[in-house]
């Protein structure tokens, strides 16, 4: 027998729909994400999407959960390396305009959650906590005032490279970064 395991020998069935929400909410945006094209893209039955989420709101919601901690993972890694704010400064600007954070499929989730967070309570708390976590990961290095301007920066550039379709002058970013953290604390 030969395909993906099935029933109690398949323990990362959970995992593998939540990680198909965000590849379908990726290609399709939230509001053409059903359960259907989840289980389909999971590989899984239809029933097991209903079985393990209480709707699909639920079903969006655990999966931009997933998505914020493994990014904010990323991000407080990231930060966490640097033995120094130059480095720190650094670190941000390769979030910014490396691959590993994120790229350009991410951001249309990244997109999505935040517009979905307008009309759902739940992906708005999630997507506070994940702006909170943020602060925190760089308040390592920088002030409260600057962290949010680095934050915005770390969002907006991000978006700019997504629609220009153009990698940004990494020089430019990291002056950015130190002018505001120098400027900011």
């Amino acid at each position: 027998m030969s395909g993906t395991p099935r029933g109690a020998n398949d323990p990362q069935r959970r995992e593998r729909i939540l990680d198909a929400a965000i590849e379908v909410i990726a290609d399709h945006g939230v509001p053409r994400t059903t359960h259907r094209r989840v289980a389909d893209a999971a590989g899984v039955p239809l029933g097991s999407v209903t079985y393990y989420f209480d709707g699909l709101a639920d079903l969006l919601a655990q999966a931009f959960q997933r998505f914020s901690e493994r990014k904010a993972s990323i991000y407080r890694e990231s930060l966490e390396r640097a033995p120094d704010r130059r480095a720190a400064c650094e670190a941000v600007a390769e979030l910014i305009c490396g691959v590993d954070y994120v790229g350009s499929r991410e951001m249309v989730v990244i997109w999505e959650m935040h517009a979905h967070a307008n009309h759902d309570e739940r992906v708005a708390a999630i997507n506070l906590a994940w702006l909170r976590r943020s602060h925190e990961s760089l308040s390592l290095h920088f002030s409260p005032a600057a962290c949010r301007g680095i934050d915005a920066l770390i969002e907006g550039l991000s978006m700019h490279q997504q629609w220009e379709r153009r990698p940004l002058d990494r020089a430019v970013v990291v002056a950015t970064i130190e002018a505001v953290a120098e400027r900011l604390g």
